[in-house]
């Protein structure tokens, strides 16, 4: 496998519950950046190895790309998305 693949990450077409998606792998030595997974509204780190997926219908576009925990990605299916509620809000369960 050539570095420039290695360091943008390792694609596929995954189908789930609720459609197709593009699914590219991100090592840990490309993830520079911090983001919120909605699967469990944590952050994910720099450094830190996950997964991109956006639709594979080719309706979406650069903003519908979503970056997971590896985890969270593989039990979608399992559990609801996650929501992000403000410090004050009441919880429940």
């Amino acid at each position: 496998m050539d570095r420039e693949r290695l360091e943008r990450g390792v694609g596929s077409v995954q189908t789930w519950q609720d459609g197709e998606w593009q699914v590219r792998a991100i090592p840990a030595s490309a993830a520079g950046k911090t983001y919120r997974c909605p699967g469990c509204v944590q952050e994910i780190r720099p450094g830190v190895a996950h997964v991109v997926a956006w639709p594979a219908d080719g309706r979406g576009d650069l903003g519908d790309r979503r970056h997971w925990h590896t985890g969270c990605w593989r039990a979608r299916d399992r559990r609801a998305p996650g929501v992000e509620r403000s410090r004050s809000a009441p919880r429940y369960g």
